[in-house]
């Protein structure tokens, strides 16, 4: 109960204008300011730079350039175009070539078909380049359209895809047998939007025994899973369950967020897993930062401490 208290007091805040403006002026000020716990910086250089730090750990990265819902064809257009401008930068860099979209950026709000169009110009970039995109799931108005935005993509032969699928959506279990069937990789979340109860499970308990079914009929009939998460004890189930049934640690990989449990990332690295870290950036960062403090109260202790600090990596 304390999770959902935290998450809907912090979605609320991340729909302030007024908190917006304060963020946006001071939260990525200074290289130690409060924001870039979880957030690598305001531009692409930026991000760039983290990525090749946790690089140089052993880990691999996804990029995540922050920014939801646009209002009109147009803008749509413009956010396709960056992307792809991302993707040749990133090759440029000769960073891991792996992006995380939005499809509310590419034109989802606008229309379904503005998004395929706009998805298809990003992957059309994506495939020469070998990069792979993962679309990333939103709150769950939009879960249905994604799915059926992700289903025209594959049946048109885009197969450098992904998608996400959140535990804590009680239609999740059918989703994942959908994406399954294709053979696309998953990454699999808890959830971090505020939903009703008629939608999503509420209680931890319920959300954790989701997410160990879903991990344990990915790792049965998925295809390369991405286990994203920072909870102890879901990592402890997966490496118990993939040991048990003789699955490979290269044969999946587990994903974190940027700033969260390093410690974590690199006792896993050293165990001889593969370890992705997801590395937002942009400045339309603070609903992405404000979602993280509503995940875990003690996300808020690591920001402040984290103030005190050096880098992040």
């Amino acid at each position: 109960m304390i999770g959902a208290v935290s998450r809907a007091m912090f979605s609320s805040l991340a729909g302030s204008r007024t908190l917006r403006m304060v963020a946006s002026r001071y939260g990525m000020r200074k290289p130690h300011s409060f924001a870039r716990r979880f957030v690598a910086g305001e531009t692409l250089n930026e991000a760039i730079a983290a990525a090749r730090k946790i690089e140089a750990l052993g880990m691999t990265v996804t990029l995540d350039h922050l920014g939801e819902a646009v209002a009109n064809s147009a803008a749509a257009i413009a956010a396709a175009r960056e992307y792809m401008a991302i993707v040749e930068t990133i090759a440029q860099a000769g960073i891991t070539r792996n992006i995380s979209v939005k499809l509310t950026q590419l034109g989802l709000t606008v229309d379904r078909a503005t998004a395929v169009d706009n998805m298809r110009r990003v992957l059309d970039t994506a495939t020469r380049l070998e990069c792979f995109v993962r679309i990333d799931m939103e709150g769950s108005a939009y879960t249905e359209q994604t799915f059926e935005v992700f289903d025209t993509l594959w049946d048109l032969g885009a197969r450098n895809i992904g998608v996400v699928i959140q535990s804590y959506l009680r239609r999740s279990p059918g989703d994942l047998r959908r994406v399954n069937e294709r053979g696309a990789r998953v990454r699999l979340v808890k959830g971090a939007y505020q939903e009703p109860r008629e939608i999503a499970f509420a209680e931890k308990v319920d959300v954790d025994g989701a997410y160990i079914a879903l991990m344990e009929t990915l790792f049965r009939h998925g295809t390369y899973p991405a286990i994203a998460t920072h909870d102890p004890v879901m990592i402890e189930h997966a490496k118990a369950f993939t040991a048990r049934h003789g699955i490979e640690r290269r044969a999946f990989e587990f994903q974190m967020l940027y700033g969260i449990r390093r410690d974590l990332q690199r006792r896993l690295v050293s165990e001889g897993y593969t370890v992705r870290v997801y590395v937002p950036y942009g400045k339309e960062w603070f609903p992405y930062f404000m979602r993280r403090l509503g995940e875990r109260p003690a996300n808020v202790g690591f920001v402040a401490r984290s103030l005190l600090k050096e880098e992040v990596y």
